[in-house]
């Protein structure tokens, strides 16, 4: 016995010490309280006083339920961490302890027993679920969705109107669960050894004709035949290797239609050996057009049937994003996302990276001529009234907010929506001008023709979090009390999904200012008030007793985390004590976006739980060195030029998982006319998570975005669980899944083959950021004949 005495003493020590310092930062009593006991009860079996032990170790197992109770809940995951080491420590006890009296040992059984019937039974109750169902009702009947086929995906959100919703319904609610894989390739592009760490498959392949469409990390553009996978060309845009990106990514390519639409439009095979890039095939003139953006600045026009380059566009199909550039630091900008194509113009904007330096590459948004590649407007968010070409060997402005996620158009309006970034560095707001204020963290509508902008939006007031607006607004027309309004829906890292009207820019759904917390960084301010939208999925607000950890002990620190860092609710400023963001800047949405069903009106999302810890690091006080700095979005950044750096990382435990209890990833249901959310469900399993394979629904964090078909289907994949799940719209229930070969956080599509069967597609190749496995498949799933 003298080992468990030892274990006893051991475990009660570290309680004992952290559960002090937990006392004297404000927190819990009961830390210190566990750890007193334990090392009680460890000298107790020391010295072989087996009785006094067992009732000394019964009322700390009483008193530890009770608490455990009154701060969680019956509610597994939290509940479990709490009583796990308590319940685990009693059974030696109870079990080599014969010489203990009757009474004693009984009483800590009975209050072993009755804890761990409690603790165990937990796993049956469903918090944290909302239980409901949205509306069947058909509101609109023909809905405008964008003037595309139905069988088609021409766009990233399926059309340019961003809905992801998809009216074939050979799918449905009574057979998807039914559904077998059709086919399965890999495009060849994987991982390298000196990629960076976010190297990640985020593509929604087009489907044009029978063709697929798909982009890679490495930007690769890949054809293959919509029925059987099969690889038609490659197009192989040779995008050297570089370590200051922080993003190596492809979401999609853009397409223009021919002049003259053909129903056999689509790639032909161009060679016996359909892996060998097209890249240096001589270029041609092209009717239709294919527009590849890269990770090192470029714009490629490419023809849909053959690979090859359009000689008609640009300098032999390949514009330089880099052009008037004020600084062009090698991987400080790119553009991961597809440009938008609309009335005449191919619009291009980018991504430029956070916290790297205060003197960075503009985030100007230009518009080319579609044909021809000629310069027609750009617009810069630090100086937007001006938005004729730029002239020779004048620069845009250093840095301004850009728009690194995908935009929106209405063609009939002549109106494009961009989701804005925020100017870096991020987390520092002393840099920005007037316009610049007014744009960041936004949607911006800007006119096809001119590039003015017409009205803006913003969700964040001088953000200092990094809480870019990241997903592509979703256009739809909703029926409301004031008659049919042509909607814009868009869902904000925050948690907010705004329904603003997209003519005017004014709320649909009503937004309200709220305060903020102040006491931002010397020379900065914080807002005094922040926007809320009356469709929020914005989670409560943090308490200590939200803390989490795997184990009693990683749990306490947790604790002492959480009273050491700044927090005071949602747009906390950032510090130099640290400060916890929450939501986090990962987002509760983040490029993924929902899908909107424009018939019944309704959205579909997965929202998303996670904090974040941002800490700002004064350079001279500290003697910061920005050697080994600017490692990734996440991780230490230098803001070379700045006085201050930034440290960005997940709010984890010592053993890695997240600090708040879970669940942390739910698929949710809302009726975007009444603003109501109708249903929101746990979403994923740890099954990938942890060394045993366990298929137990958590609620697990991910990446990625959900479509929407007319079967009353939504599919998503995302989770970091490698599976591609089929829901009802109506209820949220999960109807089926199916097993990826690797993490699937891509949005999916679906159209219909050559021989009229509804088909639906994911790109699996994992994410470098969340850890997911990685591959380079294309995935495709049918009904069976």
């Amino acid at each position: 016995m003298k080992f468990f005495s030892l274990l006893f003493i051991l475990i009660g020590l570290c309680l004992a010490i952290g559960g002090a310092w937990l006392m004297s930062l404000g927190g819990s009593f009961y830390y210190l309280f566990a750890g007193l006991a334990l090392l009680v009860s460890g000298v107790c079996i020391w010295k072989q006083k087996r009785t006094l032990s067992h009732y000394i170790y019964a009322l700390f197992l009483l008193f530890t339920t009770l608490w455990a109770i009154l701060e969680s809940g019956i509610d597994w995951w939290p509940l479990s961490t709490r009583m796990g080491i308590p319940l685990l420590l009693a059974i030696p006890l109870l079990v080599t302890f014969k010489k203990a009296n009757r009474p004693s040992t009984l009483s800590l059984f009975v209050i072993w027993a009755i804890s761990s019937v409690i603790t165990l039974g937990s796993i049956f109750n469903t918090t944290h679920d909302i239980e409901g169902n949205l509306s069947t009702e058909i509101v609109s009947s023909n809905p405008d969705m964008g003037g595309i086929k139905d069988d088609a995906w021409t766009s990233y959100g399926r059309s340019n109107y961003g809905q992801r919703y998809s009216p074939l319904d050979q799918i449905t609610t009574d057979n998807v669960a039914g559904l077998v894989p059709a086919w399965q390739i890999q495009t060849g592009d994987v991982k390298g050894p000196t990629d960076v760490g976010e190297t990640t498959y985020q593509a929604t392949p087009l489907k044009v004709g029978n063709t697929l469409y798909l982009c890679t990390p490495h930007n690769w553009l890949v054809a293959l035949d919509a029925d059987t996978g099969k690889k038609q060309w490659i197009f192989d845009a040779k995008v050297p290797a570089e370590s200051q990106r922080q993003h190596q990514t492809c979401r999609g390519v853009s397409y223009l239609p021919p002049q003259e639409p053909s129903e056999e439009m689509g790639a032909s095979v161009v060679s016996n050996t359909p892996n060998m890039s097209t890249q240096d095939l001589p270029s041609t003139q092209c009717d239709a057009q294919l527009f590849l953006p890269t990770s090192d600045a470029r714009l490629i026009a490419i023809d849909p049937k053959t690979g090859a380059r359009c000689s008609n566009f640009a300098k032999d199909g390949v514009l330089d994003l880099m052009a008037n550039m004020p600084y062009k630091q090698d991987g400080y900008y790119y553009s991961t996302s597809p440009p938008i194509v609309t009335n005449g113009v191919v619009v291009v904007a980018g991504a430029v990276n956070d916290n790297y330096d205060i003197d960075s590459p503009s985030g100007v948004i230009r518009a080319y001529d579609d044909k021809t590649g000629k310069l027609v407007w750009n617009w810069d968010s630090a100086n937007p009234d001006d938005t004729s070409p730029i002239g020779e060997g004048q620069t845009y402005s250093v840095s301004s907010p850009n728009s690194w996620s995908v935009a929106s158009a209405d063609e009939k309006l002549g109106l494009i929506y961009f989701p804005m970034g925020n100017r870096t560095p991020d987390q520092l707001g002393m840099y920005r001008n007037a316009s610049e204020e007014k744009y960041s963290s936004s949607v911006v509508a800007l006119d096809a023709k001119t590039g003015q902008a017409r009205w803006v939006q913003q969700f964040v007031h001088h953000d200092l979090w990094d809480m870019d607006t990241p997903a592509q607004p979703s256009l739809i027309d909703l029926n409301t009390k004031d008659g049919v309004q042509p909607g814009l829906v868009v869902p904000t890292k925050q948690g907010d999904v705004y329904v603003l009207n997209r003519a005017t820019g004014e709320p649909i759904q009503p937004i309200t200012e709220k305060p903020a917390p102040q006491g931002a960084m010397k020379g900065d301010f914080a807002s005094k008030t922040q926007p809320v939208s009356a469709l929020s999925f914005n989670p409560p607000a943090l308490t200590e007793s939200n803390m989490w950890g795997a184990t009693l002990i990683d749990q306490m620190i947790c604790r002492i985390q959480f009273k050491s860092l700044r927090y005071e609710g949602r747009y906390t400023p950032p510090s130099e004590q640290g400060t916890i963001v929450y939501p986090g800047n990962f987002g509760v949405f983040n490029w993924g976006g929902i899908a909107v069903d424009p018939k019944r009106q309704v959205m579909f999302g997965m929202p998303l739980n996670l904090a974040f810890v941002s800490t700002v690091v004064d350079k001279k006080a500290s003697g910061f060195s920005e050697e080994g700095s600017n490692t990734g979005e996440h991780g230490v950044n230098a803001n070379h030029g700045a006085p201050y750096a930034v440290e960005l990382k997940p709010f984890l435990s010592p053993l890695g998982v997240p600090c708040q209890q879970p669940p942390w990833g739910y698929v949710a249901g809302a009726n975007l006319v009444t603003g109501k959310t109708a249903w929101q469900h746990k979403n994923g399993t740890i099954y990938d998570m942890t060394p045993l394979p366990l298929p137990i629904k958590m609620g697990v964090p991910g990446i990625g975005g959900p479509i929407i078909t007319g079967g009353g289907v939504a599919f998503l994949g995302a989770t970091v669980d490698n599976y591609l799940r089929a829901y009802d719209v109506t209820s949220g229930q999960e109807l089926w899944k199916g097993r990826l070969p690797a993490g699937g956080q891509a949005t999916p599509m679906t159209y219909l083959n050559s021989k009229g069967e509804q088909m639906v597609v994911i790109v699996a190749g994992g994410h470098g950021s969340i850890g997911t496995k990685i591959g380079d498949y294309v995935l495709a799933y049918k009904l069976p004949n």
